[in-house]
């Protein structure tokens, strides 16, 4: 008899509702294998046998040749248990097994859904296919997944689609070895699947009354993979602005779908990494230069770049196909709210927005919002981390021995589970600024919780107390670790790229709360996982009015004139303001002055994001804004590619740190625009110096014995010409630069930082 040989694999990662049985199969039955695999409690495992030479092979092609939407962490392989597989009974899909349980240190991974593959696009258009113009079309490849599950091991009868029986033919694929929707579990057609609806109307006539709504100039609600999304005519300015108006989004840039790449390439240019990200499995949306102005001023008011992204479903393929021209389709929610997912909830929140509702029965498990990238250089960084991106997993530098969550902060607010040597990071959930935000929150947690079978046994937390994720974070009843605002910001960079070692931390964002009580926000920090040191910062300036400040950036701009920190430079001459403080309210800006002099309700703050604000208000971009880092936004835009020459600056040696005195930068700025310089020149100049001055303020940390390695966080890195500048000058100095790309810069990625650092205090103690 043949030498045999038999083993027992084990396959952690993203293993479930990728087709990484079916995969399996393939690759035993072609090696002759004998054996099974099976789902279970998050992770593929099975038993092979055959001959040596055949088991080998079958163990090494597991990690090298998984399907595209896999992502094989871990194979363990051991000695079969008992009887190995009989000879010649060939290789067989077991039933999930429920009752196994999670190794420690192994949170089941969810996969993220997956936008339609080409094999189905091209089915959906084949009128002699039988899923010829069917909208939820889907096999192995593509389709829905981490919003439809409702538990794992992942099977058909724990997602959505248990309420949809599969026909005889879709049954016959789905146990076919040979059938690319062999055991996908979202599998559907047109007789047995989910069906589209328009009020009383069904399938293609549905379908129809949506398209006419939008060619005549309607605003419809389409009910997504995530959520309910609004969608009109992206070249109709009176259906923008009406959508704007019934939105309460004044001028924040909406979301454009188009129908393939070529029709990017009409509206904006992309370089090769843009063309790549847009058309890969994620569909994310890509902030791209707009090209022509082929679409409403409306979409994306007073800024150069565009968001575009392509299909996700055969839903949004059908519309582009029907409407032929590009489509608004933006999240299905009030500014400021959890984007609508349940039909009636739908009904009620966007009756005063949408004229109509293009809706389906497949219920939708989770709210995810479409994920939002962009590209600098050969990066691409995570604007918002969503869908087809979140919830999969991230490694973890320090493994946590306890499992743990990282609350977040209070805007862009994410959370993470980490347990042992991974975290799971949530989909974006918007703004934690009300009950309703809070409740989409502990909904998200609880299910993820659940999902990834992660009970947390401490939760680290902002020190901020009125942040509502703080507060949500002092109501459990869990040991709690507080991790400051910017360590989390610059340890999220370090956890992402592998980081346990020291390094310098470049912390840029609008407002966090230090750890001396003040607000932060332009911090130069030397630190690793567990702590940090501030060894340099930008001047305070006061917030006149608090919050008020933060919407109103001209009275930031009157903060900086009256009131930066006394550190040795003149306050500039009142004839360089008067330009400025001609075109503001008199009367207001005399009360704003009251305050900045008297101390009253302006809260101090060494904020880059604020200065931001702040010049762009002495340059006329932004006097008051709808949403967070508007006016920023338009300094970049303004300052474009423009070569310039930088401002005055200055850094001071204050109490152990050094200290970049802005005074000097805005004297400068208005007396060159007193000369006639225009905007955008002084607009790139302020980006070179605010470069120029982190440089030296990292350098003079290197020197004093800080690591050459720098983290680069925080809001104002989003800013492309601000990362692109104070990069290329780091890296001229000989330094390691990193930034987070799988996780936002900003505020999204908080909560993966302070999980991060929390993860590394535990294994400390």
């Amino acid at each position: 008899m043949p030498e045999r040989s038999a083993l027992r694999f084990e396959v952690f990662g993203t293993v479930q509702g990728v087709g990484f049985r079916p995969f399996v199969y393939r690759l035993a039955s072609s090696l002759g294998l004998d054996g099974w695999a099976a789902n279970t409690e998050g992770h593929v495992r099975g038993e092979v046998a055959g001959s040596p030479r055949a088991v080998l092979e079958f163990t090494a092609r597991l990690r090298t040749g998984a399907p595209a939407l896999a992502r094989v962490r871990q194979v363990r392989v051991t000695a079969v248990r008992g009887r190995p597989p009989i000879p010649a009974s060939g290789f067989v899909i077991r039933r999930s097994d429920t009752d196994r349980a999670v190794p420690p240190g192994s949170p089941r991974e969810i996969p993220p859904d997956a936008a339609i593959c080409a094999a189905c696009l091209s089915e959906l258009l084949d009128p002699d296919d039988r899923r010829f113009r069917y909208p939820f079309i889907n096999c192995t490849d593509c389709g829905p997944r981490a919003t439809v599950i409702e538990d794992l091991p992942y099977d058909r009868i724990r997602t959505t689609m248990r309420r949809f029986p599969l026909c005889a033919d879709c049954a016959a694929e789905y146990g076919d070895p040979t059938d690319r929707r062999f055991h996908a579990e979202p599998l559907a057609c047109p007789a047995c699947g989910p069906q589209l609806s328009w009020g009383a109307l069904g399938g293609e006539a549905a379908l129809r009354a949506a398209v006419k709504a939008v060619e005549s100039g309607d605003i419809v609600a389409v009910k997504g993979l995530g959520g309910y999304q609004l969608v009109c005519d992206a070249t109709d300015q009176a259906a923008v602005e009406a959508l704007r108006e019934r939105k309460h989004r004044p001028v924040k840039p909406f979301a454009v779908m188009v129908q393939d790449l070529g029709a990017v390439g009409e509206l904006a240019r992309m370089s090769r990494t843009e063309r790549s990200v847009l058309g890969s499995a994620v569909r994310p949306v890509v902030l791209l230069e707009a090209r022509h102005p082929g679409l409403a001023p409306a979409v994306h008011p007073g800024i150069r770049r565009v968001g575009l992204f392509l299909p996700t479903t055969g839903l949004h393929h059908l519309l582009l196909r029907e409407l032929a021209r590009p489509l608004v389709v933006t999240s299905g929610n009030l500014a400021g709210e959890p984007i609508a997912t349940d039909d009636a909830e739908a009904h009620r929140t966007l009756a005063t927005v949408a004229d109509g509702f293009l809706a389906h029965d497949r219920p939708i498990r989770a709210r995810y919002d479409d994920s939002v990238v962009h590209a600098v250089g050969r990066s691409v960084l995570t604007v918002r981390r969503a869908r087809g991106l979140a919830p999969a997993p991230l490694p973890l530098p320090v493994a946590t021995p306890t499992p743990l969550v990282g609350a977040g902060a209070q805007l862009k607010h994410t959370f993470t589970l980490a347990a042992g040597q991974g975290a799971q990071l949530s989909p974006h959930g918007g703004d934690l600024a009300d009950v309703t935000a809070m409740d989409a929150f502990t909904h998200a947690y609880d299910d993820l919780v659940r999902l990834a079978d992660v009970t947390p046994r401490v939760v680290a937390h902002d020190l901020h107390p009125g942040y509502l994720s703080t507060q949500w974070a002092r109501s459990q009843p869990l040991p709690r670790i507080p991790v400051q605002h910017h360590h989390a910001h610059v340890a999220a960079c370090a956890a992402e790229h592998g980081l346990s070692t020291p390094f310098v931390g470049v912390a840029y964002d609008g407002l966090g709360l230090g750890d001396d009580g003040t607000l932060w926000g332009g911090e130069i920090l030397v630190a690793d996982l567990t702590g940090y040191r501030r060894v340099g910062r930008f001047a305070t300036a006061p917030l006149p009015g608090g919050e008020a400040a933060v919407r109103h950036p001209h009275r930031m701009a009157l903060g900086y004139l009256h009131g930066t920190e006394l550190l040795g430079s003149p306050r500039p001459y009142p004839w360089l303001t008067k330009p400025f403080t001609d075109r503001l309210d008199p009367d207001e800006a005399a009360v704003v002055r009251a305050m900045v002099a008297r101390g009253i309700n302006s809260p101090r703050a060494s904020s880059a994001g604020r200065l931001f604000d702040a010049v762009a208000s002495l340059l006329g971009l932004a006097d008051s804004v709808s949403y967070e880092g508007e006016a920023a936004a338009a300094l970049e835009d303004a300052a474009g590619t423009v070569r310039a020459l930088p401002l005055d600056h200055r850094l001071v040696r204050v109490d152990g740190l050094w200290v970049y005195d802005p005074a000097p930068t805005l004297i400068d700025l208005l007396d060159r625009q007193h000369s006639g310089e225009g905007v955008p020149a002084l607009a790139a100049a302020f980006h070179v110096t605010l470069a120029l001055v982190t440089v030296e303020q990292v350098a003079r940390a290197v020197a004093d014995g800080a690591p050459p390695t720098v983290c680069l966080a925080g809001g104002c890195f989003l800013n492309r010409r601000l990362l692109t500048e104070v990069s290329r000058r780091l890296r001229a100095q000989g330094l390691r630069v990193l930034t987070g790309e799988a996780v936002p810069v900003g505020d999204g990625g908080i909560s993966y930082g302070q999980a991060a650092v929390a993860a590394a205090r535990l294994a400390r103690e």
